[in-house]
This record gives structure tokens, C-alpha cells and sequence, in this order.
């Protein structure tokens, strides 16, 4: 048995002598007690968490070795509550490595993730412990437990299992070995992306090589050559140029090279192939040594979907149902490039330029009449403004919170009462510190301390087109998509009511989590909710009834196209994590291997989308981005009740937010969904909302 030892205490000395100037040490009890992001420096991280994690691993042991009876309370509930500070600085640390990180801070980044392992193992297999949890699981009284007390019970001990607790000592050792060498592979994976990613620029002098450009992405690319004190025009990887570019550059080299560019990152230069590689044979070690068969198995023996088989069989129903619409699809776009006097086969860098030509011209429709209606501050409005009226919420931007960066903006979140409910933090534009994609986040989850609760602090992160020296940021329907998703991640956080942090909130299963963000997309362009919020940012005047109509025949254009992509990084994640050894090809070959049979367009020898996949290598998605799509059958099950009902009925908001929104983990999802939606969802329920005429 082992307790705090002499050195721990030696060093909880000095570091008080040192630590008085620390912002991160103390949990400030200041106006919301935010995240002070305006004291804190870079040389402040390490020593901070080193200090908490001294004072946590004292509050572990001195639950291990109580001397009274283990209980719910001196135990489990215990447990819940320690570690406070590491959480905290380990959420401001790792969230501002994402959205506002530098060569510096990736580079601790490493050291804090191995401290924040080397914690997490500590815990996870401190032997004494588990057998104080043990305990009280296989001893309990079941019947005068609490729902979230039962819930929270059987997570603990389920946890425990599946992170080692009964491994013996030397398989412990090894365990410990594979779980801190995979923090810092996720590490490097993430860094050698956003490396890559900023790295690669294309210039353009000549004014010519801008044909089909139009205006906006013009003025972005001027305005990024002036930042970095260049002629011309700059594009570059991040979400808006490279998109834009895409779609509207006539120049079919350039596109060629950009779209090469995207397709090949971090496989030579800030290569991940080996990475990938050490990844996969680290997660299938650990599947191994805790009895699984593969990675995949261990990881959705807790999820909805349960099993390997059950993905890869609806992935596999998902292809088949899709492949047919997609194939049309392309098909009618070959047709119309031929229409229009392109001769060739189309290549995937064709493809965005004619399949938006090919919209424009069947639908009337561009980006360059629609933008003018969708400013940011209209559409931000619009999702608040739903929030209002389907659950009471309203939304006070607070200039008094200090933020991490200019662009952020924070918002006070209230009910309908008047009661505080949240902070909201928004930051919506692309920069060379941020990691590419959109994201919801939080600093602090909602939950009970010592009797008082402590409302969460929720962070909205995107990747927008910015605004420019003529014009305010204006969103394509895609960034608008965007934003409603993620809205809907930060309302489940937001709404949570729960008592015990590690259960609120989108503390869910992975194939869970995507519900409440799916659903909130088909808010956005219900033409009934449309009209109340697309307004012309110069005139003023509401977007026209025709325009609407429009939107509405043309918002399922390429959806077939849209699913066979994201089915392919799903089947790619699983070909990757239903292993028992690590494929011997190439990461390019076994990549390719995998999706034979199933491009739409020519597959390009040398390309990769594991490379830069960082959901899957490098965030909370192994063996877990089918989610997306499985959630999506969830969500357009949803709605489907909301459009019998009515999309702004109250009632069946109420509904969402008390069986759904509010009660992260508290109980099993698929419960959760029937007690809201009255049955099981129709798995026909996404076929019918993306091939419907």
C-alpha cells in the first residue's frame, strides 16, 4: 500500500512558496468564476498542473485509504469531486491548443499530456481504490440509491474495468506504457496537421489566374497577402479559401493543385504515416491486454451501436441505399459539364467548380446572391432567437469577461425566470493559431459542489469566412449548416441539469452525441424559420419568397454525393480499428484497398485521407465516425415529429429539453430517445429526409 509519499510533500512546499502569482492555482470565485484568459501565460501551465496534481493524487489516496466503510459517498461521490483543479487547468490548456495555440505551446503540450496521463493512470489503476469502488458496486443497495447516483455508480466501477483495474501488476506497467505514448502520438498527429495546413500557400500574381473568382473571394485572398506583406493574392487550406477556391476558380491547374495539396498532407513533409501506424498497433495493444478482440470491440461494447457487426452493417446498408443517388449524381454533372463544353472526364478537382455551376444554373441559385441575406450577426440572431422561442432562452453579450483572443466574444445565458445558466464564448474566424473544422467545447461542465451549482462555461469554434474591409462576414448555406450544428452541441450543454459533472452536459456516448447538433441543421433552412432571419445586410429587405423557394428545392442537391464521403472516412475508421494486427500496406494502399468499389469519381494514385484525419487519429472518434451518420437517422427521425407537430411547438421542445438536452448521461441514450420520441427511431428515417423528391 502506498500513501503520499515524503517527496510529494516536499514538493507541495515549494511550490507554495513559488506559486503565489499562478492564476490557474486558485478557482476564482469572480463574477461567473470564468477562466481568467487575460492573466494567464504560457509559463504558467506546467507549474499549475504539477501543483494540482500533487494536492489530487492526496485526495485520491486519502479516499483509498479511509478507514471507515466504503460508501456511496466517502467513495464514489468522492471520487467525482477530486482532482478539481487538474480538470480545470487540463480544459483552459487543451481547448486553447486547439483554438489558439502556438509552436510553444504545442511543444508543451506534449509534457502536459504526458503529466495529464500519467495522472489519469494513476488513478485508473490505483489498486486500493478499486477495491474501495468494488465494493460499494457489489455491495449496494440499489433501492435507496438516487437514478443519478445508480447511473454514476455503475459508470464508475464500468470505467474501472475497462481501464485496467484488474490487470496484474506487470500488465498494469505495460498498460501505463501504451497509454502515455498514445497522448503523445495524438500530440504530434493533431500538430503535424495544422503544421501542414499552414504551411502551404498559393500565390497568385498574375490577375488572370482569379477567373470565376468572385468578389468576396477576391478581397480574402488580397487581404491575406497584405497580412503576410506579399503581392497578389493569397488561398491557402483553411475551410474558407480553400472551399471557395474550389468552387469558383476557372484556372483547372490551380485547382488541381490545390486539391493535391489538401489530399496529401502530412504524408511526406509533417508525414503521419508512421503515426498512424504506431497509433493503430497502440490501440490494438490495448484492446488486447484488456481482452478485447479488437480496438473496435473495446470501444463500442458501451455505445448504442454495440459491435463491430452492427457498424459495419450499417455502414454497409447506408452505401447501398446511397450508392445508386450518388452515382445520378454525378452522372447529371458529367452531363452538364459536357453541355458546356467540357470534353474530359471530370476529376475531383472538377467536381466542386461544376457541380456549383450546375446548381447556379438549375436552381437559379450562388453563393453571390444569397450571402447579402446571411450576415454572421443575422445568423448568430437567428439560432438565438430559436433557442427563445423553443426553450426560453436569452442571450446578453458580456464585455466585462476576458477572452483568449480578440475575435471572441462571450454571452450570458438565461431562462425564461431570469436564471443564470451559462456563458457562452463565440469564435468564429480562421488564423494560423487555430486547428481547422468547427467545434463546441466547455471550460466547465455543469454540476454540484459542496451544494452549490456551478453552471457550465461553453465555447462555440468555427472556421468562417471573415469579414473584410467592405463588407461584414457573410456565410455560405454550408457555414450556416455549420453553425446550427454546433449550436446544438453547445445547448445540450447549456440546458444541462445534473448534479454529478461527469454525467451533464455532452458527457455522452460517442454515437449519441451528434443527435442534439444533427437536429438543430434542420432548423436552419425550414422556410418558416427562414424568412425570419434572412435579411439583406445592405437594404435591410427580407429575402424574397422565390429565393425560398429556391433554397428549399435545391438544399438536398448532391446530399447522395455529401453521404458517400462522409461513409467513406467512416469505413476508413473502421477498416483502421476492426484489427487484430496492423495491415502491413501503406497507409496510401490500404487506404485505397479499403474504398475500392467505392469512388464516385477517379481515384487518384498517391492520396490520403487518413493522414490528416484527426477526428479519428487524434481526437475522441477511433473506431467511432459512423456517429455522425448514425446520429443523423436519430435527428431526421426528430424532426420528423417536430414537422407533424409543428417546428416551433413548445411542447415538444419541452419534451427534447427534459428527456434530451438536460440529461447528458443520466441515463441510458436509447431510453432517453423513447421517452422522447414515443418508440424506437425509424431507420428509414434519413433515407426518406435525403432522397425524398
Amino acid at each position: 500500500m502506498k500513501k503520499i509519499s515524503f517527496s510529494f510533500i516536499a514538493l507541495l512546499m515549494i511550490f507554495s512558496c513559488t506559486m503565489k502569482d499562478n492564476p490557474l492555482l486558485e478557482i476564482t470565485q469572480e463574477g461567473y468564476g470564468q477562466p481568467p484568459f487575460d492573466k494567464i501565460m504560457l509559463k504558467h501551465y506546467k507549474p499549475a498542473f504539477e501543483h494540482a496534481i500533487i494536492k489530487a493524487k492526496k485526495e485520491i489516496d486519502s479516499i483509498a485509504y479511509n478507514p471507515e466503510a466504503p460508501t456511496f459517498k466517502n467513495t464514489i461521490e468522492a471520487l467525482e469531486l477530486a482532482g478539481e483543479h487538474v480538470e480545470w487547468i487540463a480544459y483552459i490548456f487543451f481547448n486553447l491548443n486547439e483554438a489558439e495555440t502556438s509552436d510553444k505551446m504545442q511543444r508543451l503540450a506534449g509534457d502536459m499530456s504526458k503529466l495529464m496521463t500519467e495522472f489519469y493512470l494513476f488513478a485508473s489503476l490505483h489498486t486500493d481504490l478499486f477495491q474501495r469502488v468494488k465494493h460499494v458496486y457489489e455491495q449496494a443497495d440499489w433501492s435507496i440509491l438516487t437514478q443519478e447516483e445508480a447511473r454514476l455508480l455503475e459508470i464508475t466501477y464500468r470505467n474501472y474495468i475497462r481501464t485496467g483495474a484488474n490487470l496484474d501488476e506487470q500488465e498494469k506497467k505495460t498498460y501505463s506504457w501504451i497509454q502515455e505514448r498514445l497522448s503523445v502520438t495524438a500530440i504530434e498527429f493533431s500538430s503535424n496537421v495544422l503544421a501542414a495546413t499552414n504551411e502551404y500557400v498559393l500565390k497568385i500574381i498574375k490577375e488572370e489566374d482569379l477567373a470565376g473568382l468572385p468578389d468576396y473571394m477576391r478581397e480574402m485572398g488580397r487581404e491575406a497577402a497584405l497580412a503576410g506583406k506579399e503581392d497578389g493574392w493569397i488561398f491557402t487550406l483553411h475551410s474558407p479559401s480553400y472551399l471557395g477556391f474550389m468552387k469558383y476558380c476557372e484556372n483547372r491547374t490551380l485547382r488541381e493543385h490545390m486539391w493535391k495539396a489538401i489530399n496529401t498532407r502530412c504524408l511526406d513533409k509533417h508525414s503521419n504515416r508512421a503515426l498512424i501506424k504506431e497509433i493503430v498497433d497502440l490501440r490494438i495493444q490495448t484492446a488486447r491486454i484488456l481482452g478485447y478482440e479488437t480496438f473496435a470491440d473495446y470501444m463500442l461494447e458501451t455505445r448504442m451501436a454495440k459491435n463491430p457487426e452492427t457498424v459495419n452493417a450499417f455502414l454497409e446498408e447506408l452505401m447501398e441505399k446511397t450508392l445508386p443517388f450518388a452515382k445520378k449524381e454525378v452522372a447529371e454533372v458529367q452531363q452538364y459539364a459536357r453541355s458546356k463544353g467540357f470534353n474530359g472526364l471530370l476529376m475531383p478537382w472538377d467536381f466542386s467548380f461544376w457541380s456549383e455551376k450546375f446548381r447556379q444554373e438549375k436552381y437559379d441559385l450562388d453563393d453571390e446572391l444569397l450571402k447579402p441575406y446571411f450576415s454572421l450577426e443575422n445568423v448568430q440572431q437567428a439560432f438565438f432567437d430559436l433557442s427563445k422561442r423553443l426553450f426560453g432562452l436569452h442571450f446578453v453579450k458580456e464585455t466585462n469577461v476576458s477572452v483568449y483572443h480578440p475575435d471572441v466574444q462571450v454571452y450570458r445565458v438565461t431562462d425564461e425566470r431570469g436564471k443564470f445558466l451559462a456563458l457562452l464564448y463565440t469564435d468564429y474566424y480562421p488564423r494560423p493559431s487555430k486547428h481547422q473544422g468547427a467545434w463546441m467545447t466547455t471550460y466547465r461542465q455543469q454540476h454540484f459542489r459542496e451544494g452549490r451549482e456551478l453552471r457550465p462555461f461553453v465555447s462555440l469554434v468555427a472556421n468562417l469566412t471573415k469579414p473584410t474591409a467592405t463588407m461584414p462576414a457573410l456565410l455560405t448555406q454550408n457555414e450556416i449548416t455549420t453553425l446550427f450544428h454546433e449550436f446544438g452541441h453547445c445547448l445540450q450543454g447549456i440546458l444541462s441539469e445534473g448534479t454529478y459533472g461527469t454525467l451533464t452536459g455532452t458527457n455522452v456516448e460517442r454515437d449519441f452525441v451528434e443527435f442534439s447538433s444533427q437536429l438543430m441543421e434542420y432548423w436552419a433552412f425550414e422556410p418558416e424559420f427562414l424568412r425570419t432571419y434572412a435579411i439583406h445586410y445592405k437594404t435591410k429587405e427580407p429575402i424574397p419568397q422565390e429565393l425560398i423557394e429556391r433554397i428549399v428545392a435545391s438544399r438536398n442537391f448532391l446530399v447522395g454525393y455529401a453521404q458517400i464521403r462522409q461513409l467513406h472516412f467512416a469505413k476508413i475508421d473502421m477498416a483502421w480499428h476492426h484489427v487484430t494486427e496492423v495491415p502491413q500496406e501503406d497507409v496510401v494502399r490500404y487506404e485505397e484497398k479499403t474504398l475500392e468499389g467505392f469512388h464516385l469519381l477517379t481515384s487518384i494514385p498517391g492520396m490520403s485521407l487518413s493522414s490528416s484525419l484527426t477526428h479519428v487519429f487524434s481526437s475522441g472518434y477511433a473506431a467511432g465516425y459512423y456517429s455522425y451518420k448514425w446520429s443523423e437517422v436519430l435527428g431526421a427521425d426528430a424532426f420528423e415529429y417536430f414537422k407533424e407537430e409543428g417546428i416551433f411547438n413548445k411542447h415538444l421542445a419541452d419534451k427534447l429539453r427534459e428527456h434530451i438536452l438536460s440529461r447528458g448521461n443520466i441515463e441510458a441514450p436509447d431510453v432517453l430517445y423513447r421517452k422522447f420520441r414515443g418508440r424506437d427511431p425509424d431507420p428509414e428515417a434519413l433515407i426518406r429526409k435525403l432522397f425524398s423528391d
